[in-house]
Order: C-alpha cells, then structure tokens, then sequence
C-alpha cells in the first residue's frame, strides 16, 4: 500500500520513477507478491477505479485520501485478479485503513468490498 501510495503521490507531482526502483526503495527483501500487487494495480488502475466507484454509494473514489484509494484499488485487483481469499483480502483491508487513516475509512472499505463479493 505504501508503494502505491509514493506512486501516487510521484504522479501527481509530475516526478518520472521506475516501479522496480520504488519497490526496491520500500520494500527490505524481493517479493514476487508485492511486485504483482504493483504492477497490477498500475496496469489495472483505470479498471480498478471504475470498479470501485460502482460501489462507492454516493462517493468516488478521487474524493478519497491517497491512502484510501490505494487500500481500495490494491484489494479490487487482489479479488478480480489473485487467488487471495476475500476474507483475508477485506481484513487485510480493513487493518491498513485503521494503521494508515481511521475507523470511517475502514468502515467505508469494508461496506464496499462486502458488497462488492456479495454481488
């Protein structure tokens, strides 16, 4: 979430990187699974935000923080994408919204992607 997050913040300021530099940079050992984090959501990211707003009940996504929007994209690739199982997907979720933002933020995660796999 954190190398989603720089990621995020390096476009927004117009600064050029290169994803396997800032996985380097954040990341202590190499992990083939936060590679595929990565490097699905920045593939994905115009599917993940869509999907997400369809969830979103009277929200988009750009209205949320940084943080928000990268915990919702990362666990929208993981569902669509990754063989996580979703309960361990919204938990984990959930944990990094309340880490990382606060309580209303986990709340909101866990109310978008409960929704999003009863569907």
């Amino acid at each position: 979430m954190t190398i989603l997050y720089q990621i995020e913040i390096m476009k927004e300021n117009h600064i050029k990187y290169d994803l396997d530099e800032v996985i380097k940079e954040n990341s202590k050992v190499e992990n083939e699974f936060i590679k595929d984090i990565v490097y699905g959501v920045t593939t994905c990211e115009k599917e993940l935000i869509e999907t997400a707003n369809l969830y979103l009940v009277d929200w988009n996504i750009k209205r949320l923080d940084k943080v928000g929007a990268a915990i919702l994209k990362m666990a929208f690739y993981e569902l669509k994408y990754m063989d996580t199982p979703s309960v361990v997907v919204i938990n984990e979720a959930v944990e990094l919204a309340k880490n990382y933002s606060d309580a209303e933020l986990a709340k909101m995660i866990n109310a978008v992607l409960d929704k999003y796999i009863k569907e």
